[in-house]
């Protein structure tokens, strides 16, 4: 019977510090909204110049 109260014990203590850390880093991502604060898209260079056609291989072996 002890062991199934400690089990839950730590259970809740480890599902606690989740939760902290979740809200440490939603917080941390909410403070840095914006056009410059670095949440905009990492993807740079999406329209290439369009003189050649890729051409895909398939892997032989």
């Amino acid at each position: 019977m002890a062991d199934s109260t400690d089990r839950e014990a730590g259970d809740d203590e480890v599902k606690r510090r989740f939760r902290e850390a979740l809200e440490r880093k939603r917080t941390a991502s909410a403070g840095r909204g914006g056009k410059n604060g670095g949440a905009g898209s990492k993807v740079r260079g999406v329209h290439e110049r369009a003189d050649h056609q890729r051409q895909f291989r398939r892997k032989s072996g």
